[in-house]
């Protein structure tokens, strides 16, 4: 159900956000300085790149779009109205931003523990996003927030129509699993400049994250072809995203945490599947632990508990965890010796008509190689499998 546009005296302006985290202030100044490091192999946004008037117009419509919700925060129990409604803003800059089930993902964000006003500021036009060069095979375009706390990706329309048809059935899963390793969706957004095609896009938490100390990452199918990624040599500045057969060799050494994971691994595949959906990954990233750290993986002094979620009754069946006192714990794991960051991603393949067509002909093309279109069920096991191989 669409809103009324808000007119632009009710638009945050791009002035007004600026004022709030400015990156020409003292704030930004000690950001920059510090984060720095941590943005190699990334391209900011800045004026002259071919996408900075698009990551601007993102920017201002988050910025006004999550003002409305701080303004008038959902209460009460989710209805579907909040699964379908559609806010539209007109922003004077000559755009229009859509927000597809505000009330919902904003209830979300809220049992996820995130503060509004930092979730605005971070994504509001305070500093540049920044953009990476993905191995993925899709068109879409990639970009963090300039914390690299937020990942943003546009989507083709009907990708955004499943995930919303999904969305009830993915936040009842949370609530029920708040330890899931699914990544956590953030909002679903429409923008349009002038009377153009729409564009879609969303956001979520990076599971790369904090990114400081990442050696190495990967995007895991459990499968073989066109599943390696050629290394960048050794000392470049860029990051890539390796893949399955790049992963050869290597083990997950989670200590007692391995029951944990191999137990939510099948919950949520298992979800995936109940949902008809394939072609999701794993991403797995490794960070070395120093020695104060595996301190802290030996003896857990505090069982934390999922923001907005203390009524949840505590069953066996939630595969509760303790937590790590990190920022994004519910993405990482610790080692002996090593952290890890793990996350199941893009949730939005059907398998259709046209994924089953896919799957017989790769079947002739590819005889006796493992590929990833398969059934929702066998793609489920075989990732499963996959890390009951790869852990310890």
């Amino acid at each position: 159900m669409a809103t009324p546009s808000p007119g632009a005296c009710e638009t945050s302006s791009l002035e007004a956000a600026n004022r709030a985290v400015s990156p020409g202030s003292h704030h930004g100044f000690f950001w920059r300085l510090r984060d720095k490091h941590n943005r190699v192999g990334l391209f900011e946004v800045n004026p002259g790149h071919e996408l900075h008037r698009m990551t601007r117009m993102m920017q201002e419509g988050l910025w006004a779009a999550t003002q409305v919700f701080m303004d008038n925060p959902p209460k009460g129990p989710l209805t579907q109205k909040d699964f379908s409604e559609v806010m539209t803003q007109v922003h004077e800059e000559g755009f229009e931003m859509g927000t597809l089930a505000g009330p919902a993902f904003a209830r979300l964000r809220h049992f996820l523990g995130l503060n509004e006003e930092d979730y605005q500021a971070t994504l509001g036009p305070g500093g540049p996003y920044l953009q990476f060069l993905s191995t993925s095979k899709s068109k879409a375009s990639f970009f963090l927030s300039h914390d690299q706390r937020f990942f943003l990706k546009t989507q083709r329309q009907q990708e955004v129509q499943v995930l919303l048809a999904h969305l009830p059935r993915y936040v009842q899963h949370l609530r029920r699993y708040p330890h899931s390793l699914l990544a956590r969706l953030l909002g679903v957004h429409s923008l349009r400049v002038a009377r153009g095609k729409k564009k879609y896009f969303i956001i979520m938490q990076s599971i790369f994250y904090p990114v400081g100390r990442i050696s190495e990452r990967y995007d895991i199918k459990a499968c073989e072809v066109s599943r390696w990624v050629e290394p960048v040599a050794e000392g470049s500045p860029f990051i890539l995203v390796l893949k399955d057969l790049n992963f050869e060799g290597k083990t997950i050494n989670l200590g007692p945490q391995r029951n944990w994971f191999l137990r939510q691994m099948e919950l949520d595949t298992a979800f995936l599947r109940d949902l008809n959906v394939l072609d999701y990954s794993l991403l797995v990233a490794f960070q070395l632990l120093h020695e104060d750290e595996k301190d802290a993986y030996t003896v857990y002094s505090t069982m934390r508990s999922v923001h907005g979620a203390p009524n949840l009754r505590l069953t066996e069946s939630q595969n509760r965890r303790l937590l790590l006192d990190v920022p994004n714990a519910l993405h990482i794991l610790d080692g002996p010796d090593q952290r890890y960051f793990l996350g199941l991603v893009d949730l939005t393949t059907v398998y259709g008509l046209r994924k089953r067509l896919e799957q017989l002909w790769k079947m002739m093309r590819y005889p006796g190689q493992s590929f990833s279109t398969v059934s929702p069920a066998r793609y489920a096991r075989r990732l499963c499998q996959w890390v009951e191989t790869h852990t310890e």
